[in-house]
């Protein structure tokens, strides 16, 4: 029989016992430093159990501080509690970066509680009244609570209005075997400032802020993560402890701590090393940025790659909080470069607010006095990252630009 290329990589012993325990849709037993959250969420959902209303909550806090680990947590706890005392109680999660509109939340949630071969509500083609009249008749046929989780609702309030979430939050005036409440998991801590003053009254009785992890709790979270996904002894000293500190400079985020410790573990295992090293995690770290803002680059309109590339030019001189001002002159001669028509400097100013959303640079507004306002800009692209090549080799056209001189600005 002729052998399989898959057949001596299956032979070899990696270092990991179980890696579905380091990525992020991984429910733990424990959640380490989040006792006091889980516990407001707790004594609210136990009304649950009781067959009364819990009030409606906000989850807030940065991405990775734990929100929807420790919901998700809860609420498996909630469902295997109900269960084993004969309550119906029916968590629903909806992520609302992907289910994005009113119509499909509606539907997600109906289509989860279809019984007895109930016909399931379409992708699209029902009036959305009809969507929701389907959705509180099947809650009554069930009965019990339904809690109903809308992960990053932020997004779908700036998406679509906050219609759904006055729907919702006014359901229960047309419940009478069932009842409904509605936690919201948000990374903005201003999103209700979008929302109707009704719908805000309804939502937030009782919100919940979840702090950043500092580097020693980010560092606790990888032990506990690492005992039952790696080998015993398979990590150096170190690994840890640098893992943690690197994701602590990134507002406490508990995914890249485990993206930077499982990718570690991934480099380790490619080199057939027996532990994973400080190396293995700053190659890791390269990685990640790289797959992250490689494709953003290299997928940018030609106009914004040269406002891009201005920026960086200007900071590659010692510039920094650099002035739109300063990156347009740069622009200018990049266009020359490019031969190119420039774009006015109104025009570029917008194509700078565009690269500042892409996360690409920052562009913070600042007030000059009896001068006006201006932005003040820095880019936010590691070193390591070769934007100029990434440029070219996504668009011929850069090359000129990349590799043109420039008449460097300096500053009195």
């Amino acid at each position: 029989m002729e052998k399989n290329i898959f057949d001596t990589v299956l032979e070899e012993k990696g270092l990991f016992t179980d890696k579905e325990a380091l990525r992020h849709s991984y429910t733990p037993k424990e959640l380490p430093h989040r006792e006091q959250e889980i516990e407001i969420i707790r004594l609210n959902l136990v009304e649950a159990l009781r067959g009364q209303i819990p009030s409606n909550m906000i989850l807030y806090g940065v991405t990775g501080a734990g929100k929807t680990a420790v919901t998700r947590f809860i609420c498996e706890q909630l469902s295997e509690k109900g269960k084993e005392l004969g309550r119906t109680v029916n968590p629903v999660l909806v992520n609302c970066r992907n289910i994005d509109t009113q119509y499909r939340v509606l539907a997600n949630i109906g289509n989860s509680l279809i019984q007895n071969f109930e016909e399931e509500i379409p992708f699209t083609g029902w009036p959305t009244d009809r969507v929701l009249k389907t959705l509180i008749n099947r809650m009554e046929k069930i009965g019990g609570v339904h809690v109903i989780v809308l992960d990053e609702i932020d997004h779908l309030v700036r998406k679509g209005g906050d219609d759904l979430l006055y729907n919702l939050t006014n359901i229960n005036t047309e419940l009478n075997n069932s009842r409904c409440c509605v936690i919201g998991i948000s990374n903005d801590l201003t999103f209700t400032d979008y929302l109707d003053p009704r719908v805000r009254s309804r939502l937030g009785q009782e919100d919940v802020v979840f702090a950043p992890y500092n580097a020693k709790q980010l560092g606790d979270i990888l032990k506990q993560r690492v005992s039952v996904s790696l080998k015993k002894g398979s990590l150096e000293s170190g690994v840890i402890r640098l893992c943690s500190a690197l994701a602590a400079q990134e507002h406490g985020d508990a995914r890249r701590a485990l993206d930077l410790l499982r990718v570690s573990a991934e480099k380790a295992t490619h080199e057939r090393s027996e532990k994973v090293s400080e190396r293995h995690v700053r190659m890791a770290q390269n990685q990640i940025e790289c797959d992250q803002i490689t494709p953003v680059i290299a997928t940018l309109p030609f106009q914004q790659k040269l406002v891009l590339f201005s920026v960086l030019l200007n900071e590659h001189q010692g510039l920094q909080n650099i002035a739109t001002g300063e990156v347009y002159e740069m622009y200018k001669q990049a266009c020359k470069h490019a031969k190119t028509t420039r774009l006015t400097q109104r025009r570029v100013t917008d194509l700078i607010s565009n690269l500042d959303m892409l996360g690409l640079i920052t562009a913070k507004t600042v007030s000059k006095g009896r001068y006006g306002r201006s932005k003040e800009i820095n880019s936010c692209i590691p070193n390591t990252i070769q934007v100029g090549e990434i440029m070219v080799n996504a668009d011929q056209g850069m090359s000129s630009v990349v590799e043109a001189k420039y008449k460097i600005q300096t500053r009195l």
